[in-house]
């Protein structure tokens, strides 16, 4: 995804690549009697992540020595939790917390600044949660959402800093609006006719070649099958497949990593790729902290193989988690959860 000037990068999607570069995490320790032990690999992803929460609600980005709220990164970890069925304490505070006023219009805009890809992520998040987005925070989600769909079926930013809308924007979207009762016609016709000759999806619109993303790809799946564009979805998922690692891995700007595993794996899921996302399942799991690792990354997932960085956990963490449960964004549902944010079982359990 694309980063905007400085002043609003909590504002915009950021594509993984970019995000993990600028990630920061202040963690606030759970009393071990609110964590029971579990023994579910996707619970003690989603638990260590809870903890990870700034004050049980928010994470925060820090950029010059200054921290910045990640609206992105919280709604990421919320999607994590409905996923899980897990840390509903911690997913209902961060809901809370975004539905803040200054919170809220610092991600989406105040109506004459509004950034379209924000407000549907929100919109969707408010939805997963069973909430409703029309009055979230005091604002109608869904109709400020409509009111930056443009005459092409393009979901653009009106924004005085320019238009960073981009694939994310159009499949959030669409997924946020099929759930309210059905998305414009416009915007899934823009959506699946933006699809490369190999059939997978851009980041960035209207560039001179069009180059397949997986992350993109991925987004784009699962709001195509929401919106009944089957056939446009498959040949989308059959691209996913084709670049499946050897490990069930897949790549983003030639890095292996797991955010980018996670979103296609949730994609294979829903699309009924049950082999290719039982390896890309695995290549994740492959990635968790284990018994033997530090007691406080316990259950964390890593960006890449090999050493742990804390600094690009939260972000592989919350979007692994979804991936790892097969729970799509068209369908995910935080009914059902457990309120505690759950450790994995080690020692002396």
């Amino acid at each position: 995804m694309v980063n905007r000037p400085l002043r609003h990068r909590a504002r915009v999607f950021v594509g993984a690549a970019l995000a993990v570069l600028m990630l920061s995490l202040a963690a606030v320790p759970a009393a071990a009697t609110a964590s029971p032990p579990t023994l579910n690999k996707v619970d003690a992803a989603a638990g260590w992540l809870a903890r990870q929460l700034v004050d049980g609600e928010r994470f925060e980005v820090v950029y010059d020595g200054v921290a910045y709220p990640d609206q992105g990164l919280t709604l990421d970890a919320v999607f994590a939790f409905a996923a899980a069925k897990a840390a509903d304490t911690n997913a209902a505070n961060a809901m809370s917390w975004l539905a803040q006023p200054a919170v809220i219009t610092g991600y989406i805009g105040d109506g004459t600044e509004a950034y379209a890809g924000a407000t549907a992520k929100l919109a969707l998040g408010a939805q997963v949660r069973g909430l409703n987005p029309a009055t979230f925070g005091g604002v109608d989600l869904l109709a400020r959402l409509s009111s930056l769909l443009t005459p092409s079926g393009r979901y653009s930013d009106r924004s005085a800093f320019g238009d960073y809308s981009n694939a994310f924007t159009q499949s959030f979207a669409v997924l946020a609006l099929d759930r309210a009762g059905g998305a414009p016609s416009s915007a899934v016709a823009f959506l699946a006719a933006s699809r490369c000759a190999d059939g997978g999806f851009p980041l960035l619109f209207a560039q001179p070649t069009c180059v397949s993303d997986v992350d993109a790809t991925a987004l784009a799946v699962q709001a195509l099958l929401a919106a009944d564009r089957p056939l446009v979805a498959a040949s989308a998922a059959q691209w996913l497949v084709s670049v499946q690692g050897g490990d069930g891995s897949f790549a983003a700007n030639g890095v292996t990593n797991a955010n980018s595993t996670g979103l296609a794996a949730q994609a294979l899921f829903a699309a009924g790729r049950s082999p290719a996302w039982l390896r890309a399942r695995q290549f994740l799991v492959s990635l968790q902290v284990t018994c033997t690792g530090a007691p406080a990354d316990r259950g964390a997932i890593a960006y890449t193989p090999g050493e742990f960085d804390a600094g690009t956990a939260a972000r592989a963490t919350a979007q692994a988690v979804p991936g790892m449960a097969g729970a799509g964004y068209a369908t995910s549902s935080a009914t059902g959860a457990h309120t505690a944010a759950p450790v994995l079982a080690c020692a002396p359990w």
